[in-house]
Formats: C-alpha cells, sequence, structure tokens
C-alpha cells in the first residue's frame, strides 16, 4: 500500500512539472506568434523609428560667372557638425576634446546642449574646417553628427562685392545679384532614406526618395579684367584724394550690357564679421546725386533735337551773368557771344540756360524723361533708386536754368551712363543689363540720329583744347565727355567746401563702343574739379579697357 502511494505521488510530481513546462511552452508560443505576426508591423515600424532615418540631401547653389566663365561666386561642399541631446552622452570623456575642436569651451557647449535637451537636432557648428570635421568624426562621440552642406566662396572679394552681393550661413541670397536671381540660384534639396546605428552611423543607404537638384549657373555681362581695372583705380583715386566715396559704371554701346559696375568703399563678402554695413550698398544704383554740368551735353542735345538751332548758332552770354526770378545764374567770367559748342566746351551756365529758355519750357523734361531720368534702369537690382525728375505744369525761368546745368535733378551712377549710352549709341535707348545677353537688343530711338551725332561731335571739344575734360584724353583714340562739379547739399543748403567730381564720356567717339560714368564723392585733398579728379580715372580705365578688349585705335581728332 506504501508502495503505491510512493510511485502515485512520484507521476503526479511528473505530471506537474509536464504540465508547467507544457504551459511555459505554450505561452512563449504564443508570444512569439503574437510578436512575428500579430504585431509584426507595429514592431517593425518602432524598428525603424530607431533607425531608419530620412535624410535632407543638400543641393549646390548655381555658380556666378563673369561673362568670359570665370567663376565669381561658387558652392564649396563642407561639414557641419550636429548632435542629438537625447543619444549625448553628458559623461563622456571625450567633450572636452570635441568642445576644443569646435573652438568652444567646455562649459558653453554643454549648456547648449542642455537647454536644447527637449529637442532632436541642434547645430554645434556651421561650416568648419575639412581637417576639424575628421577630428569630431574620429572622436565617435554618441550623439554627434556630421552633416554635408555648401558654403559660398567668392574669389574676386571686394572687386566684385557690390554686384555679387553675398548669401547668409544657410545659401539664402542677402544682397546684389544673389538676392537678385535667388530663387534661380538656389537648388532644390533632396531626401534619402538611410538606417543609422546608435551613435548616428549611417549603416545602409535604403533608397534615394527625392534627389537632390543643383541650381543654375547665372553668367554676368561683366568682364572680370575690366571690373579689376576699373575697381583698382577708383580706389587709388578715392584714397589719394581723401574722398568719402566713388562709383563708376562702364556700358557696353552696342549692347547695353554692364561691363564693370565698382564702388568705394567696399568689403570682403567672404569675411563679413568686421564690415561696416553702409559699405555693403551698390552706390553705383543706390545712391543719389546732381549731376552738375554733365547735364548740359543732354541739354544740347535737347536744343538740337526741339529747334532748327546747331552747334554754330550764337547767344550773347554778357556780362556774365543772367538774373531770373530774384536769382542770379552766372560764368566765372562773361565769354561774351559763344556758339552752342562754345557753350557746351566752356560749360558755360549763363549760355545754356539762354538756350534753353529759347525752347518750349517742357522739352527738356521730356528729353531727361526720355533717357531715363526719374525712373529705375531694367537692372532691377536690389535697393536701386529711380532719381527725382520732377513733372511741373508751370516751369519757372529759374527752374528751367537750374535743370539746364545740372541742379534740380537727381541720378544715380548708372542713369547717367545710360542717357549718355543713348547719345553714343545715335538715339537708340537700349534696357541695360547685368546679365549676359544672347542677342543685341535692338532698342528703340528716343532722338533722332542726327541730334545724336550732332551732339557726340560737340562732346568731343570738351576732352579736346580748350575744353574742361582734356584729362580724358586717350592716346590713339577720340573721346566725348563732359565734366561736372557738384556742390552738396546739406541741411543748410548747398556747401561751398563739399563737392562731386564727376565725367562722363563715350570712346572711341567717332564710333562709339563705350560709356562710362565716374564720380568721386567729396575729395578733400586736391582738386574737387569733375575735370581733374575724376577724368583721369576715366582716362586711365577706358585705356586698359581698349587695350584689353582689342578695340581698334581710331586716332585722335585732328
Amino acid at each position: 500500500m506504501r508502495l503505491r502511494t510512493v510511485v502515485y505521488q512520484e507521476r503526479w510530481r511528473y505530471y506537474a512539472i509536464f504540465f508547467f513546462l507544457l504551459t511555459i511552452f505554450i505561452v512563449l508560443g504564443m508570444r512569439v506568434v503574437q510578436l512575428m505576426v500579430v504585431d509584426k508591423q507595429f514592431l517593425q515600424k518602432q524598428g525603424n523609428a530607431r533607425s531608419l532615418r530620412v535624410l535632407t540631401l543638400p543641393a549646390s547653389r548655381g555658380m556666378i560667372t563673369d561673362r568670359n566663365g570665370y567663376p565669381l561666386a561658387i558652392s564649396s561642399p563642407v561639414d557641419s557638425v550636429w548632435v542629438n541631446p537625447k543619444e549625448f552622452d553628458f559623461q563622456n570623456p571625450h567633450i572636452f576634446s570635441l568642445a576644443a575642436v569646435l573652438g568652444e569651451s567646455q562649459d558653453h557647449l554643454l549648456q547648449h546642449i542642455r537647454e536644447n535637451s527637449h529637442r532632436e537636432f541642434i547645430y554645434l557648428k556651421r561650416h568648419i574646417n575639412p581637417k576639424f570635421a575628421e577630428q569630431v568624426k574620429t572622436l565617435n562621440l554618441p550623439g554627434v553628427n556630421l552633416q554635408k552642406e555648401y558654403r559660398r566662396y567668392y574669389p574676386e572679394s571686394e572687386v566684385m562685392a557690390h554686384v555679387i552681393g553675398f548669401t547668409d550661413i544657410d545659401e539664402h541670397g542677402q544682397e546684389g545679384m544673389e538676392l537678385r536671381y535667388d530663387d534661380f540660384l538656389k537648388g532644390q534639396s533632396g531626401k534619402q532614406k538611410v538606417i543609422k546605428d546608435r551613435m548616428g552611423h549611417t549603416i545602409e543607404v535604403i533608397d534615394t526618395i527625392q534627389p537632390a537638384i543643383a541650381g543654375q549657373d547665372l553668367v554676368l555681362s561683366i568682364d572680370r579684367r575690366v571690373q579689376y581695372l576699373a575697381y583698382r583705380t577708383l580706389k587709388n583715386t578715392v584714397t589719394k584724394s581723401h574722398a568719402a566715396s566713388g562709383s563708376m559704371v562702364i556700358l557696353d554701346v552696342k549692347t547695353g550690357e554692364i561691363i564693370a559696375m565698382v564702388n568705394q568703399p567696399s568689403y570682403n563678402p567672404n569675411s563679413r564679421s568686421k564690415n561696416q554695413v553702409d559699405h555693403y550698398r551698390n552706390r553705383a544704383v543706390t545712391d543719389l546725386f546732381e549731376p552738375g554740368s554733365t547735364i548740359k551735353g543732354l541739354s544740347v542735345a535737347n536744343v538740337l533735337e526741339n529747334s532748327d538751332l546747331n552747334a554754330d548758332s550764337t547767344i550773347d552770354t554778357s556780362p556774365g551773368w543772367i538774373a531770373l526770378n530774384g536769382h542770379v545764374v552766372d560764368d566765372h567770367k562773361n565769354n561774351g557771344v559763344m556758339t552752342l559748342t562754345r557753350v557746351l566746351q566752356r560749360s558755360s551756365n549763363v549760355g545754356m540756360t539762354k538756350f534753353t529758355l529759347l525752347l518750349p519750357p517742357e522739352s527738356l523734361w521730356q528729353t531727361l524723361h526720355k533717357l531715363g531720368f526719374g525712373e529705375k534702369t531694367t537692372v532691377n537690382f536690389p535697393g536701386e533708386v529711380a532719381g527725382h525728375l520732377a513733372a511741373q505744369r508751370i516751369w519757372s525761368p529759374f527752374t528751367l536754368a537750374t535743370l539746364s546745368f545740372g541742379y534740380g535733378v537727381s541720378a544715380s551712377t548708372l542713369q547717367l551712363a545710360q542717357a549718355y549710352g543713348v547719345i553714343a549709341a545715335g538715339g537708340i535707348k537700349r534696357d541695360v543689363s547685368l546679365t549676359k545677353l544672347d542677342k543685341i537688343n535692338a532698342g528703340t530711338r528716343v532722338i533722332k540720329a542726327s541730334t545724336a551725332q550732332q551732339a557726340l561731335a560737340m562732346l568731343e571739344t570738351v576732352v579736346g583744347k580748350g575744353g574742361t575734360g582734356t584729362r580724358a584724353q586717350i592716346k590713339g583714340y577720340r573721346v566725348a565727355g563732359k565734366t561736372g562739379t557738384v556742390r552738396k547739399i546739406t541741411e543748410k543748403g548747398y556747401d561751398n567746401h563739399h563737392h562731386l567730381g564727376i565725367f562722363v564720356g563715350a570712346v572711341p567717339a567717332n564710333d562709339p563702343r563705350f560709356v562710362a560714368a565716374v564720380v568721386i564723392d567729396d575729395p578733400t585733398v586736391g582738386s574737387y574739379y569733375g575735370g581733374i579728379v575724376a577724368a583721369p580715372v576715366f582716362a586711365k580705365v577706358m585705356a586698359g579697357t581698349l587695350r584689353l578688349l582689342s578695340i581698334p585705335s581710331s586716332g585722335e581728332r585732328s
């Protein structure tokens, strides 16, 4: 009986162990089924959320080149350091090394990461040196990663700064042509699906969801060689004369393209931390001034266009002054009887006034307006101004007089060059362009060809013997142009101690190819007269331009 009891107990233990193990296997099996079948999609999704990532593929911004294909703005691949604070090990002994590589203090670095601990992505350093990027990679810190980006670089630095402008750290255009053509230049970022390990390293590229599309390249009308020559010459003059600023624009008469556009002072777009903000603006299109006597070349065109008078028509300027509406217009001396050509050559205010008052009062305004004053050019440059050319229903003689010799109207350096470009082009006004044109713009006739031809011939006498612009002469070439010396306006009115020296001209005068305008703002050392301070800049730059572009000699005016 006792033996049976023992056997029974042993069997009970065996069955108990068997059913216990069976239960465990059943539970495990059910769990496996749940994980492998029921919860498969959920678990895969959760796993991918921790290892599968969609990365942004940066797109390269389009290159900007000069008209000959020389790079003026390029995007170079660089690395940026970022961190996921939720994966970062704050006790890692290599944190000090990371801070040293990034040029930060360890305390500042840790504080920055802790303050953003709720986020999964923060930049630690943008656009670092490739050598430092490799050092960061070697440290192999959890949560710390490198991201490929692009950095904008400007090979010509300050020489092209005002034309090209610059981008911000994310390569968004901020100034100049970078801003004007931002949508054209910027690319379209792509997306790529990858698997990363817990350290943030990419293990496998799964798929490219959307490829990155590079931005389009922009070809400017600027000739880098001419730009450099103009910049260097202008900078030298502004420095020597201790002028406040200066600008120069060179136009291709045949096409309307801008070959050079320079300003002083300038800045370095590659390193802007120490630059002054007021140096950023392109003064050739943003700064206005009264053109002074340079307008007389256009006033002469107005006389020829709207009357039967010609280059040899005369006017008596005696006794060297004229009273109008209680104001006096005068010359430095009594020039007596003068031809229209002589009035322009000697820059007589009295002579220009008397000729202008012979015409319908609205004619001068209409002529200046047709030449582009009072409205923006077709360049559409950021910050460009329209200038001032007030339309008046009733023109007083004194208002007309001052307008005829360049006061009461304001313009930019580009507008002045554009107006003289019409004269040089035989009366055809062409849209001005900062981008290289595929075909020549036919333009629109705004004054008669005979008017432009006579005006151009008269402007040659200004540069010849007895004129005010002899320092603009270029050996082997005929030059037509006009000087201007303008008193600057202050809160108290016109200041006799602050001036603008201006020269604008065309070469070769017998068949103009280029027009250039030079403005020197407030020279304080040496002369401030346009014929002395601005004309030599024109001569040196245009002599070099004609040589660089192989324009054949025209011979000097006899």
